[in-house]
């Protein structure tokens, strides 16, 4: 009997665990869509398209702005968004009709090919991917927790699979599959070659994952990782006349400007995330990338006085902390954009074999259930019949 209760919690164990690879499964096939979103993009959306047929230079994102405010005059913009040089600019904004609206701008004919007032693909992959859409309450979600708390299994899965598979160093130089030794075992061929070719590919997840984590853990106990940009002095505003009526004078610095003032300090800076002022205190804030491959596309930061045109705050990588390094480093290990498409293409195929292996280990699982629980009903039978 004791044999028989062990099994039973073995299997129910097993059962136990399927929600488990179910939020594992989702969470490698999202992210898998997550990686070429913006490519999907592209392709079924023409408004996403940044067609540049008479090789037009490319306007900045401050003239972006400035033609998306000609068109809506009682909008409030702000953001404004670059992706790839094949997908048009975000302008993100206000209006009296618009809570939330987003112009697709082409950056190099400057015209307003689609307003969006919805979710858009890209967030709604990185935002299923990245916390299951579960809401967000007191600066946390419980989606987040759970699909970072997958590192843990992916990690797990990696260390014992290696334990498990002897001289896995082989699957690199004889790749086998055997196709007439049916179908358990053609399973368990692709299980272990897709794992060992995506050995590096599980350590990057894994250890991105678990910085993640942390990450949740840090916003959830209100640490600041990036410090605030501060406000412009009260000293640095312009008198205000006893006439509470008269709204103080535009800022003599414009977005333009602040860009210009930005590449006297990085050259080499093309901007990718831009922030205009929401109040009369508030600075520009400029972010972007440089010439440091292994870093985000917001690396570089700069937030300007509209008023005076004096910088701020900066950021950099070279002034960066640990964690500060840790948090623009992550995003293009976790998604491959690190070398721009071709990079992509590789993280999405890897991504496609770690799904592949989450299927097919629970191929080989159901099936090890099937034929356990068959040969305990056989056993049971056969003692049945020696009683009577």
């Amino acid at each position: 009997m004791a044999k028989v209760s062990n099994r039973f919690w073995f299997q129910l164990h097993g059962w136990f665990s399927l929600p488990v690879w179910l939020i594992f499964c989702v969470v490698c096939l999202t992210g898998t869509i997550a990686v070429i979103s913006h490519e999907l993009t592209w392709l079924t959306n023409p408004a996403a398209r940044a067609l540049n047929p008479d090789n037009l230079p490319e306007k900045t994102m401050p003239e972006l702005i400035s033609i998306v405010e000609k068109a809506y005059p009682t909008a409030k913009v702000s953001t404004a968004m670059s992706y790839e040089d094949y997908l048009v600019n975000a302008v993100i904004f206000t209006d009296s009709d618009k809570p939330y609206a987003i112009a697709y701008v082409n950056q190099y004919t400057g015209e307003i090919q689609q307003i969006n007032q919805g979710m858009t693909f890209i967030n709604f992959m990185r935002s299923l991917h990245g916390w299951l859409l579960f809401p967000w309450e007191s600066n946390y979600s419980i989606g987040y927790y759970l699909v970072n708390l997958m590192a843990f299994v992916m990690l797990g899965a990696l260390v014992t699979g290696l334990l498990i598979y002897k001289k896995f160093w082989r699957a690199f130089t004889q790749p086998k599959i055997r196709f007439k030794q049916g179908k358990k075992t053609v399973l368990a061929d692709m299980h272990r070659l897709a794992g060992v070719w995506s050995i590096w590919f599980l350590i990057v997840m894994s250890f991105t994952g678990l910085w993640y984590l942390v990450q949740a853990v840090l916003w959830h106990a209100d640490y600041t990782i990036e410090e605030h940009p501060p406000l412009v002095a009260m000293a640095e505003l312009p008198a205000r006349s006893l006439d509470t009526k008269l709204e103080l004078p535009t800022a003599p610095i414009s977005l333009l400007d602040a860009l210009a003032i930005t590449k006297q300090k990085f050259p080499d800076f093309k901007s990718t995330y831009i922030l205009p002022a929401e109040h009369y205190r508030d600075t520009y804030k400029l972010y972007g990338e440089g010439d440091f491959i292994f870093y985000d596309q917001y690396a570089y930061g700069v937030t300007v006085n509209p008023w005076t045109g004096n910088i701020e705050s900066v950021r950099e990588p070279d002034q960066m902390s640990t964690l500060q390094t840790l948090s623009h480093i992550a995003n293009p290990l976790h998604y491959g954009t690190i070398g721009g498409i071709w990079t992509k293409i590789i993280w999405f195929l890897f991504g496609v074999l770690l799904t592949s292996m989450s299927i097919t280990g629970f191929m080989m699982w159901g099936g090890r259930t099937i034929r356990a629980a068959r040969s305990s009903d056989d056993e049971t039978l056969d003692n049945k019949q020696e009683l009577s």
